[in-house]
């Protein structure tokens, strides 16, 4: 590879590169807790109006396709009289934001058909999507909009209704399964409760909430081959990334060989000669011939 071909090498190489870090983002894509952050972040911008008390639809980016998100800015002092009531959630009254702020907006989210992908319960399949709701202080700054805790300090609890389909719960039935409650917790802790009445969960506190029944021998079987694609994944991502070294590696070299041509061009003219496809420098001979200091020999 001449030094002509040199822009090619660096153009392979951040090709390569590109390619690598964008294999590398799918597979790594957003968890939970990012997940929070950008819908936030998304519903802040996008939020055409600000009248208080009001729910608004929050369409989110064709990337998110089957998710769905709403927001709503109340008043502490009307949420500690009248509670809320708003998609999935009835929060009672006498609950304040802490630390305390005077308004706060609540998002809501439901993950819908991608919960799995940002959630999972070992030994347990989620029977409904995974559906949450988070505060946030609504008079900071719009780089930073602090989360803060709704809880019930232990007198009411937060109820949680599933939109769970008619197939799901007689196949349930059928099978004699227990369906259970879990509450994924902000600080990342998972939390079991039992399901009331009409596929309804009850919580002292925010969070991300789902209905989840004991895995199946067929389920553990597909997330054995989600297992297996990612291992695949691994390792073509591991395979560009050697690629990519050993050409860098060959481009780094040939740029050196290139540089060092270019330098001896410039100190003095040599003859040169090609070995198969290299230039070679070639000089002929000026050895100086060795003369003896004193013509005695013994």
């Amino acid at each position: 590879m001449g030094c002509n071909n040199n822009n090619i090498c660096n153009a392979m190489s951040w090709w390569l590169l590109l390619l690598l870090l964008s294999s590398l983002k799918v597979a790594r894509g957003l968890d939970g807790e990012s997940l929070d952050s950008y819908i936030h972040e998304f519903s802040i911008k996008n939020m055409s109006k600000r009248y208080t008390g009001k729910l608004y639809d929050i369409p989110l980016p064709t990337n998110f396709s089957g998710m769905e998100s709403s927001i709503v800015r109340l008043r502490s002092s009307s949420f500690w009289r009248r509670g809320a009531n708003f998609s999935f959630f009835k929060i009672p009254h006498k609950v304040l934001p802490w630390p305390f702020v005077k308004r706060f907006d609540i998002i809501y989210e439901n993950l819908g058909n991608l919960s799995s992908k940002y959630y999972d319960v070992t030994n347990y399949t989620f029977v409904t999507p995974v559906i949450g709701f988070l505060a946030y202080d609504a008079r900071r700054s719009r780089e930073n909009y602090g989360m803060v805790e709704l809880n019930t300090m232990g007198k009411n609890h937060i109820l949680i209704r599933f939109p769970v389909h008619d197939d799901n719960n007689k196949n349930n039935k059928r099978k004699n399964v227990t369906m259970k409650c879990v509450r994924f917790v902000t600080n990342g802790t998972i939390e079991f409760s039992n399901v009331t009445m009409n596929n309804t969960c009850m919580s002292r506190g925010q969070g991300h909430f789902a209905i989840v029944v004991k895995a199946e021998e067929e389920e553990k079987k597909g997330k054995w081959k989600w297992w297996v694609i990612g291992f695949g994944v691994g390792i073509v991502g591991l395979l560009l990334l050697i690629v990519m070294g050993i050409l860098i590696y060959k481009c780094v070299g040939l740029k050196k060989r290139c540089n060092m041509e270019r330098e001896s061009e410039k100190s003095e003219a040599l003859d040169d000669f090609w070995v198969g496809n290299s230039r070679m420098p070639s000089a002929s001979g000026i050895r100086t011939q060795p003369v003896l200091e004193n013509s005695y020999v013994p």
